[in-house]
């Protein structure tokens, strides 16, 4: 994972990054399918879904939008 990030920041983003992996995979749909709705390459889905990106509150929203759900949900997985 790039960046200095303390271990209470990596649990977040593992954290944040399962939620969304959960909820594509209740919509049964691929990375690359994810990735193709959202115009985000595959491996940045991945990567983000693995806890080894801080993504961006706009590509969190291209996400829930795909997703078909509001951003805070993925949040609320991270408490």
């Amino acid at each position: 994972m790039a960046g200095n990030y303390t271990k209470d920041e990596k649990r977040f983003l593992k954290r944040l990054g399962l939620a969304i992996k959960d909820r594509r995979v209740e919509q049964g749909l691929s990375q690359e399918k994810l990735a193709e709705l959202t115009g985000l390459h595959r491996t940045y889905v991945g990567s983000v879904e693995r806890g080894e990106r801080n993504i961006s509150a706009l590509n969190i929203k291209s996400l829930a939008d795909a997703l078909e759900c509001q951003a805070s949900n993925f949040f609320r997985a991270t408490e």
